[in-house]
């Protein structure tokens, strides 16, 4: 079975910054568009940010000039760089690899934001 595994998650004051990542395998790196998305209990899933297999970022409104996506293809790595968070930052975090329609998930990383 395929696996994404996030880290980097866990509790930050308001204001602070937070780095998660993302390893997976090489063929699913090298192929896939990679995303991160977060989930609220009793919400839907919303998608943050993203790239392309080629590394071309986009970003949701809601998170745009905070956060930052980035890939590392030496270390078939993802990262989600968070900066200034916020209480509703509060979340689980989880890395998904796209293509073609095919959805893969990683079992998800908890971040708290609270003073």
């Amino acid at each position: 079975q395929v696996q994404l595994v996030e880290s980097g998650g866990g509790l930050v004051q308001p204001g602070g910054s937070l780095r998660l990542s993302c390893a997976a395998p090489e063929s699913i790196f090298s192929s896939y568009g990679m995303n991160w998305y977060r989930q609220v209990t009793g919400k839907q899933r919303e998608w943050l940010a993203g790239t392309t297999n080629r590394g071309r970022p986009n970003y949701a409104d809601s998170v745009k000039g905070r956060f930052t996506v980035s890939r590392d293809n030496a270390k078939n790595t993802f990262f989600l760089q968070m900066n200034s968070l916020k209480p509703e930052d509060t979340a689980v975090y989880y890395c998904n690899a796209r293509l073609l329609g095919n959805d893969l998930w990683g079992q998800g990383t908890r971040v708290t934001v609270s003073s």
